[in-house]
Formats: structure tokens, sequence, C-alpha cells
């Protein structure tokens, strides 16, 4: 199975903000759904929180260290490796790491494929996207301007790790 990221992070590293995505970006939401629907999702509490319900056509994996937390719709589990071995188990070729940060932090030395979206600005915030690592080459690029929908220009990036 394909580990892979997927995030939209600002030129200072910047992913959210009180909670919240610090911007809106339509492009990026589509982009978003049409790269992760019909596989497995992993997500942190707080970032299930923000969302406030499962994905629609994802299996959704919550991680959270409270035994107690119910997520209807979701699968909770303890730890990462438990969230990567469930799915795995399910037959998934594909599952993605959708952050929060603490979740890419223990994730990315295991993460194969990165899919980025760049916002090419600065922007303040107080969650902020972890190192990648070494080895990495971006395999594509698109670049969109900001419009209406979208708050800021960006570019949508591939990488794989070498």
């Amino acid at each position: 199975m394909l580990i892979s990221a997927i995030v939209a992070v600002s030129e200072n590293n910047v992913i959210g903000r009180d909670g919240h995505l610090p911007w809106h970006l339509s492009a990026d939401l589509k982009r978003f759904k049409a790269i992760t629907t019909g596989h497995s999702i992993v997500l942190g509490r707080k970032n299930y929180d923000d969302i406030g319900r499962p994905l629609p056509n994802r299996v959704n994996y919550v991680l959270t260290r409270n035994a107690s937390f119910e997520a209807p719709g979701c699968v909770v589990c303890g730890s990462l490796e438990s969230a990567l071995e469930a799915s795995a188990a399910a037959g998934e070729t594909e599952c993605f790491i959708i952050g929060g940060a603490a979740i890419y932090k223990i994730a990315m030395p295991l993460v194969k494929k990165l899919y980025v979206t760049k916002v090419l600005a600065n922007v303040d915030g107080d969650v902020f996207f972890p190192d990648w690592g070494e080895g990495w080459r971006m395999v594509s690029e698109e670049l969109f301007p900001a419009d209406e929908k979208n708050d800021f220009p960006t570019a949508f990036q591939v990488w794989e790790r070498e």
C-alpha cells in the first residue's frame, strides 16, 4: 500500500489558524476530493473536529489517544500504525494522511508521495507543516491564479520520495 500525504501549505509553512484552514481555496478542495475519494484517509481528532463529520466515499481513520472518543461513520484508532494496518488489511492501494500537524509529523517518515497545494503567499497562522525529510523530487506542477473563489494564487504539486 502506498502511503501518501495531501496538504495545502503557505510559503511560510502555515497549514492552520485557530483550528481552521486560514484560507478559502475552492480549487484545492475540489482537488482534495478528486484525489482522496474512494481511498482511506487518516486524520487527527482535532482535524476531524474541524471538519465535523466523516468525509464521504472514503474510509475515515481518526487518530486519538482518547479510548472513549466516538466518531460515527469513522474508524477510531489509537495509533498511526493501527490505522495503516487496518487500511492495508481492507485492501487499500493508497492511504492518505490529511493532517493535522502532529499526524503529518509522525507520518512523514513513511510517506512516499506528497500532494501539495502550495499557497503562493505568506499567511498568518499557528499550525505549521513539519519538515519533509530528504530525497524528494517534484514530478508535476500546475500554477493557478487567485480569483473570486480562491483567496491566493497556488501551485498544485506532486512530489515523490526517491
